[in-house]
């Protein structure tokens, strides 16, 4: 059983899409969910869903991390003729996970009580991304 979830994102940022993955494992029994992202400037996260201090910090921590090459220290880059953020939303893809597997049990994902799934957005502009999903009994 495969499907695919689409994500507008609005510019860099973590988009929770948990409700979503949650209504299409509804009812399937126990297994094994694989998502993917089809692209190579944004990631997929598992992370805390209850404080939104948390997502703000990890965008600053990977800004801090990996600045755009309008920064001196990224001098070094080549591939900077998509924009500023184009490169540095690759290395932060290379960086992080661009697929997740999570148990399902009894139609329901496997995922802690503050847990929930994530679109990591690294491209300052908005996107449309599309999340490939499996579901194996």
């Amino acid at each position: 059983m495969q499907t695919e979830f689409e994500i507008s994102t609005r510019g860099q940022g973590l988009y929770e899409f948990t409700r979503e993955v949650t209504g299409w494992t509804a009812g399937r029994g126990d297994g094994l969910l694989t998502l993917f992202v089809r692209h190579t400037s944004c990631s997929l996260l598992i992370q805390e869903n209850a404080d939104p201090d948390v997502q703000s910090d990890l965008r600053a921590y990977f800004q801090r991390l990996v600045p755009p090459t309008t920064d001196p220290a990224m001098a070094y880059l080549v591939h900077t003729h998509e924009g500023p953020d184009d490169m540095p939303a690759h290395i932060k893809a290379a960086m992080m996970p661009v697929s997740l597997s999570i148990p399902v049990s009894q139609g329901r994902p496997v995922l802690g009580t503050w847990q929930g799934v994530y679109l990591f957005e690294h491209r300052d502009r908005p996107h449309l991304r599309s999340v490939a999903a499996c579901f194996t009994p």
